[in-house]
């Protein structure tokens, strides 16, 4: 196959006094996400979306929450181990189209921050992300001020 395409999906519950990274990028709110790792839900989702992409399994199974390695890691540093073997495996990416839904913070003053991290981290193009936000006018888990949830489509393309 010439291309493959990847979904991925992740939710994070909010918590005090951890710091709220999204895309790799600190945001500047009360609440942070909990989680094994950084928490980082956007990362993870467009790790999953890769991932799935190529059959390769899913980001728990790459990095449990049962090894004390990857305790508080920058989820960075995952999605660079998740992009070599998508790169091992002869893909790049096409492009990768993800939404952070969020009733607070609001997001849209650090969108572009956060499309220009991942973009300099995977080696991509700018206009290789799209990272779009959404609130769920104030229903559901994230409208309630629960967590922060993500979603994310990749294309891959053999090179």
């Amino acid at each position: 196959m010439n291309f493959r395409i990847g979904y991925g999906y992740d939710v994070h519950r909010y918590k005090k006094g951890r710091p709220l990274i999204l895309g790799g990028i600190k945001i500047d709110f009360e609440l942070g996400l909990d989680g094994h790792s950084d928490a980082d839900v956007l990362t993870h989702t467009i790790m999953d979306a890769l991932l799935g992409a190529l059959a390769l399994g899913d980001i728990g199974q790459h990095f449990p929450d049962t090894n004390p390695a990857y305790k508080d890691v920058n989820s960075i540093k995952l999605l660079h181990h998740v992009y070599a073997l998508i790169k091992n495996k002869g893909y790049v990416i096409g492009n990768i189209d993800s939404v952070i839904v969020a009733q607070e913070p609001k997001l849209k003053p650090v969108v572009t921050s956060i499309r220009q991290n991942l973009a300099t981290e995977l080696n991509i193009e700018l206009s290789q992300i799209s990272v779009k936000a959404t609130t769920t006018e104030k229903l559901g888990p994230e409208g309630r001020l629960e967590g922060v949830s993500s979603h994310a489509t990749v294309l891959l393309v053999k090179k």
